[in-house]
């Protein structure tokens, strides 16, 4: 186990380098930074040569890149162009959108799971077809849409929410937004885990337990829902930096001050240092997430070594 985890981190340094370096020429093809920071009228030559050198945008590209992950190694994201440290803007926002991923990633593991499982026991009963269409309707309506329908629902009419989240943001203020960010992978669990339940209903060593006269409830839960899981877990774990970064449109929606609200900001005003800072902590985010859905499935199922 411990050769492998080590294999995995080295094998993550190329990715890491590859995304980061990906993530930056894309984000240095967008736009004239500088001209954002002009506003409508354009800088005079002077001013702009100035800012180009405080900011290091007069170096090639490479050398930008280079000079920038030096940076991020020593714990320096940059400096925004409104003069914030962006690490001091990570700070803010983080826990914000942490908060808002484990509240949604909570709705996804209890509700996703509890109806896979639940369909897939009964398939193509009038609860199977129900729950599908239920499903794939959430899939069909975009995020903006539930989200919007949501805050109206139940912070206008109903008052039973603020609808727009505190500055603070604190747990209780974001299951709404939380829900609305986990509905489309909420459904996608959901069939997920009701197609491999559906499936490993039908194995041998299924049968062979309960041919032994196992309990129901423990044929459900020590081997069906076990070996079940391994899909769903790899969904779930890829779905972490999904959610973190996604939540653009929740965040927006909600006036959640996060790292979508962040990353918003930054792409609207060509900051090149906040959005590549915010996306490299999230490849991160992504790779550790990676790393530990392969360990969980030796957890899930004992027949998985690593060598």
């Amino acid at each position: 186990m411990g050769r492998y985890v080590i294999r995995r981190l080295l094998q993550m340094i190329p990715v890491f380098i590859g995304a980061t370096l990906l993530i930056f020429l894309m984000v240095n093809v967008m736009g004239d930074p500088i001209a954002g920071l002009c506003g409508e009228r354009q800088c005079d030559p002077a001013t702009e040569a100035r800012l180009r050198q405080e900011f290091g945008l007069d170096k090639p590209v490479w050398q930008q890149y280079l000079t920038y992950m030096g940076h991020v190694f020593s714990g320096d994201f940059g400096t925004a162009f409104n003069g914030q440290k962006v690490i001091d803007l990570m700070a803010s926002a983080f826990p914000v959108t942490i908060r808002l991923t484990i509240v949604a990633i909570v709705f996804e593991i209890i509700i996703g799971i509890a109806f896979g499982v639940v369909t897939g026991l009964r398939r193509g009963r009038p609860v199977d077809t129900s729950v599908l269409l239920l499903t794939l309707v959430v899939i069909a309506v975009p995020t903006f849409v539930t989200g919007l329908l949501a805050q109206l629902v139940f912070g206008v009419n109903w008052r039973l929410i603020r609808p727009s989240v505190s500055p603070a943001a604190p747990l209780d203020e974001l299951i709404l937004p939380g829900l609305v960010l986990a509905s489309v992978s909420l459904a996608y669990v959901t069939r997920l885990t009701r197609t491999s339940i559906a499936e490993n209903a039908r194995s041998d060593y299924v049968r062979t337990a309960v041919a032994k006269g196992l309990p129901r409830h423990r044929v459900i839960t020590r081997h069906l829902l076990r070996n079940s899981l391994i899909p769903v877990v790899t969904f779930i774990g890829t779905d972490i930096g999904a959610l973190m970064g996604g939540a653009i449109v929740t965040e927006r929606i909600f006036n959640i001050h996060g790292v979508g609200f962040q990353l918003y900001q930054g792409i609207l005003r060509q900051n090149t240092q906040t959005v590549v800072g915010f996306v490299t902590v999230l490849v991160i985010v992504f790779l550790v997430a990676n790393l530990l859905v392969d360990l969980l499935y030796a957890v899930l199922d004992p027949r998985i070594r690593y060598a």
